[in-house]
């Protein structure tokens, strides 16, 4: 069970990492572009260096935006080539053609998060083409009416004995996130606002108020 945070902003990444409580990074072209306009390598590699500056070099995965496979390919071996960080994962679309884009860079050692799955057969192919991490989006199946938390749970299933491991994307709540691992998730990627609200409530500072009271006046303060 590990939670990574879903971010590209290098203030709330480096909070996330001066604590250590996330397991991985992951960023796709949306979060990417809610950040200030630069080239697209440049934020990543600033990305690496604070990874690096607290000595946390957990995986980090970047997506393509390449749609041709072949210049997908070519596409993903710059990143690494480029970012020159050993914990890279490169994120590919689930898709037909995509499927020979994963076979390729696996050939080619460049470990692969394939994303934006909806359903449970998707999981089999990423898997059947040795995908490090599947990426499943909770939110968008709900949007579909569908149970996404019935879907991870098969999922999970289907993907016991393979060397995919499952993350939940697409959080839309704090409580997505503890019926995610409930469900099976490996891994839940998480916006930093909701991380934060996990550690609070407000039953727990009152508690924690009337400890340091009682105490004071224990002592006499």
């Amino acid at each position: 069970m590990k939670i990574f945070l879903d971010s590209a902003n290098l203030e709330e990444i480096e909070k996330v990492l001066k604590l250590g409580i996330a397991s991985g990074i992951t960023t796709n072209p949306t979060i990417i572009a809610q950040e200030p306009k630069t080239d697209y390598l440049t934020h990543v590699k600033k990305i690496v260096e604070l990874c690096k500056r607290y000595k946390q070099e957990v995986p980090l995965s970047i997506e393509v935006f390449q749609t041709d496979p072949e210049k997908m390919v070519a596409q993903a071996k710059e990143f690494v080539e480029k970012l020159n960080y050993s914990n890279l994962n490169i994120k590919i679309p689930i898709g037909w053609a995509e499927l020979g884009v994963i076979k390729e860079l696996n050939k080619n050692n460049i470990k692969v998060n394939c994303t934006c799955g909806i359903k449970e057969a998707q999981a089999v192919l990423a898997a059947s083409v040795d995908a490090e991490y599947f990426s499943l989006f909770c939110g968008r199946i709900r949007d579909l009416g569908v149970d996404p938390f019935l879907v991870i749970s098969n999922v999970r299933k289907l993907l016991e004995g393979t060397n995919t491991k499952l993350i939940i994307g697409s959080i839309r709540q704090e409580k997505d996130i503890t019926d995610s691992f409930l469900a099976g998730a490996d891994i839940v990627t998480v916006p930093f606002k909701f991380l934060e609200k996990m550690a609070i409530h407000p039953k727990t500072t009152e508690t924690i108020d009337q400890f340091i009271s009682d105490f004071h006046k224990w002592m006499g303060q």
